[in-house]
């Protein structure tokens, strides 16, 4: 069949048939007893938490596929969403000054993985017009844990970059020949996290860099990530911002073309849909549609899910998922090689039980919880979802109760062939830019963990480009908490009743509040426009 496939002339033909052989594998990939989990161990039974609610969940949906149901997860509750529009590009009179005589090169080293690397940049590109500095094209440090040596060129378009915020910011992509040769480290030009608070405010960089780099012409912030706080901070910065996040930072022609096929297959349809397409894939994803297409059938709809139950998360997380005392001795000693550091801080303090852990909404969403919670919004069992993220705890035995609900799941290794995906296999931070794609342009996106850097940055896109069509679910874990502990007595009415409202309620439509993550919420009088 795979043959078959490649033979294809039509390229519609090709992403239909490729979507048929990969659909037929993916109960096989998620629920087969012999394969292996993340932590070496072979499949079991499906580990359940809440069996009383699984069977009304599995009740209701079945139900729901033979009648009628009003539940709409797929729009944004609020027709106020739909007010604010991008304009971090907009420019403004006093953008097209002329720009000042550059006081000397900012070098950037970013650490972490995609998402914190792009937060690291656009943080740098405010830090450079604050400082009236040359930034040079920031680099990328290599990760132990990411292991990814992939630069900044390997992952967005530089000329695109720097062409975008010419006017705002002077970019190059290298020091000039009489500074590569110096030692920075030598002249006292090496800033790094150790020299600067963390969420620095400007006065900070004023006070200790400004007054390096007029010294000696350059400055190396190595390490560099979140120390540049959000608040308070000028307008114009706070707007460069969002020019960077939002308009400057373009994926190479490389990742644009896998991620168009990704959501090419899950749509079963090869045409753009809005302006998140647009933004993400380019000309990887025309306008016109496809003559191959029944007029009659509009793309297939898709949520793409990020879950967050990693094995360092749930590790480091204290909490306890119903594996017993097996698990607890697993997670135990992953601990004692991976954050010897947390244990010895936790030997002075008060132990906090793994119920407490719990209540307190402290505990990572497990897939069966996950699972729970979309069958509370309504979303229909032949649904597809996209999986974004790493591979999960012990994968095979909590997937089950997830795949039990629905069955469409989906990631990048199954929408692309072998010969697609091969060119970013060793490269994470690259293969973290489709799941970037294919969760900020789905229908709908539920996240788990409102901490992870890929949830907020993707919210965040959709919230920009989305025009108000681009819902994101986001479950409050302490309330959610309390709902699941009723497994016992609560009824699917009251259950369903309950999530939809506490999804709602964090869908409510407000301006970014002092500290918070522009990138995450940018609707803000810097990067959005309000229409009345």
């Amino acid at each position: 069949m795979l043959l078959l496939y490649l033979s294809l002339s039509s390229p519609s033909s090709r992403l239909i048939l490729n979507w048929t052989v990969k659909t037929s594998q993916l109960t096989t990939n998620f629920t087969n007893s012999d394969a292996k989990d993340i932590s070496g161990k072979k499949g079991s039974s499906p580990l359940l938490m809440y069996d009383r609610l699984l069977n009304l969940a599995s009740a209701s949906l079945a139900q729901k596929e033979f009648g009628h149901d009003s539940s709409n997860p797929w729009n944004e509750p609020s027709s106020r969403a739909s007010a604010w529009k991008p304009c971090a590009d907009r420019q403004t009179p006093k953008d097209k000054e002329s720009p000042k005589k550059s006081n000397g090169y900012l070098l950037v080293s970013a650490n972490g993985g995609l998402n914190q690397q792009r937060v690291a940049v656009c943080n740098a590109v405010a830090v450079a017009s604050l400082l009236n500095a040359t930034l040079v094209v920031p680099r990328f440090l290599y990760s132990s844990v990411w292991k990814d040596p992939s630069q900044f060129g390997d992952i967005y378009q530089d000329e695109h970059f720097i062409n975008t915020l010419k006017d705002d910011v002077a970019i190059t992509k290298d020091l000039p020949p009489h500074l590569r040769s110096v030692d920075l480290e030598a002249i006292g030009s090496v800033i790094t996290d150790a020299h600067l608070v963390k969420e620095a405010k400007p006065s900070d960089y004023v006070r200790l860099v400004l007054p390096v780099l007029l010294q000696n012409g350059v400055v190396h912030l190595l390490g560099f990530g979140n120390r540049f706080g959000f608040d308070p901070l000028p307008h114009n910065l706070q707007k460069l911002r969002c020019k960077c996040n939002f308009h400057a930072l373009k994926f190479v022609p490389k990742i644009q073309e896998a991620g168009s096929l990704l959501v090419r297959r899950i749509r079963e349809y090869d045409s753009s849909r809005n302006r998140i397409d647009k933004e993400l894939l380019g000309n990887f994803m025309p306008d016109n549609y496809s003559r191959s297409h029944d007029s009659s059938k509009g793309p297939s709809k898709y949520l793409a899910l990020h879950l967050r139950f990693e094995v360092d998360m749930v590790a480091y997380s204290l909490c306890e998922f119903g594996g017993g005392e097996s698990e607890r001795k697993e997670l135990q000693a992953y601990r004692e090689t991976h954050f010897p550091l947390l244990l010895q801080r936790l030997k002075g303090l008060r132990p906090v039980s793994p119920e407490e852990l719990r209540i307190s909404g402290r505990c990572p969403l497990t897939p069966e919880e996950a699972g729970l919670l979309l069958a509370g919004l309504g979303l229909e069992r032949g649904t597809y979802i996209y999986l974004a993220g790493s591979q999960i705890y012990d994968g095979k035995s909590r997937m089950k109760p997830f795949t039990s609900l629905y069955p469409n799941l989906v990631t990048k290794e199954d929408l692309l062939a072998s010969s697609e995906i091969e060119p970013f296999r060793n490269f994470s931070s690259q293969l973290a830019a489709l799941d970037f794609i294919a969760c900020a342009t789905a229908d709908d996106f539920a996240m788990t963990d409102s901490g992870s850097q890929l949830s907020s940055l993707v919210s965040g896109f959709r919230t920009y480009f989305g025009g108000g069509h681009a819902p994101t679910l986001r479950p409050n874990k302490k309330r959610l908490s309390a709902i699941l502990l009723q497994n016992d007595t609560i009824s699917w009415n009251t259950f369903q009743l309950r999530v939809k409202k506490m999804i709602e309620e964090g869908q409510r439509v407000h301006v970014r509040r002092y500290g918070q993550s522009i990138y995450r919420q940018p609707r803000s009088p810097e990067c959005m426009c309000k229409s009345r």
